[in-house]
């Protein structure tokens, strides 16, 4: 049987929306460690010409320029460039953000020396069409670095949790794939050498999970634009649920939540 053909211009109009709902670049700060050690995986150089792809509210955008890298940040939804922009005047740092779209990227072939995105371009709805402009912008040579959730670590099972209430449009891909070797070989293999993936593992930390719920509930525009989309029934039996998968991770031994989620730092050389 044929499978349905996602309608992706509207699908994107509801990612753009639901990511700008709330206060993502509250959410997205705590995760800044990924960016740095992303950075120094792909041994940024001072004076490389930069791109952060789907940069949000600019974390890896923000690490390239601490390293100096003539840095770009490009993402669709305004409102969390504006946030990067604060970001970055407040620090004294020097990037560009421009609004644009990880499947059509504005810059001619071969433009960057280093391609970066953590937890970003994994969400693109055409996965494909966003790899394949990920090798086209980045030049012979350089390298493209990722920071992608894995589908069988915290985050990448509480993307699942929440699909299982509101599931994906037909035919689009889980965007937790760009988690695992196999679909990175698939997506970039053919265009690059020496595909490096390392197994990592970020520490969300909250006070409680009381606490967590709270910043799901209002900093994450995904999640919570699908709370808000549930009846009082299924919003309930939702958040039972993600008080589960929170204890079945949680290391805390106390009233806190010190939780690991795997990651896959992948650093990939342009053929």
């Amino acid at each position: 049987m044929e499978r349905p053909r996602p309608d992706l211009v509207k699908t994107k109009e509801r990612q753009r929306s639901a990511w700008a709902s709330g206060d993502y670049s509250e959410f997205g700060a705590v995760l800044q460690i990924m960016s740095e050690l992303l950075c120094e995986a792909v041994d940024l150089r001072p004076g490389q010409k930069v791109l952060d792809v789907a940069t949000g509210s600019g974390n890896t955008a923000l690490a390239s320029a601490r390293r100096f890298g003539e840095t770009t940040g490009i993402d669709y939804v305004p409102a969390l460039l504006e946030r990067g922009r604060e970001r970055a005047a407040a620090e004294r740092l020097k990037v560009a953000f421009r609004e644009g779209d990880a499947e059509d990227l504005p810059y001619p072939d071969a433009s960057f020396d280093v391609v970066l995105s953590t937890v970003g371009v994994m969400f693109a709805p055409d996965q494909e069409r966003a790899a394949g402009e990920l090798l086209r912008i980045c030049r012979p040579g350089g390298r493209i670095g990722l920071s992608n959730w894995t589908p069988d670590g915290f985050a990448g099972e509480l993307g699942s949790l929440f699909g299982s209430y509101l599931p994906f449009s037909p035919g689009l891909k889980p965007p937790v794939l760009w988690g695992t070797s196999e679909r990175l070989r698939e997506l970039l293999g053919g265009g690059v050498r020496d595909l490096r993936i390392v197994r990592r593992s970020f520490v969300f930390r909250y006070r409680s999970v009381r606490h967590y719920l709270e910043v799901l509930q209002t900093q994450l525009g995904p999640t919570r634009e699908a709370l808000l989309a549930l009846d009082p029934a299924e919003r309930g039996n939702l958040t039972d649920d993600v008080v589960g998968l929170v204890g079945r991770f949680n290391r805390s031994g106390d009233g806190a939540m010190v939780v690991p989620s795997d990651y896959l730092e992948v650093v990939a050389t342009r053929l």
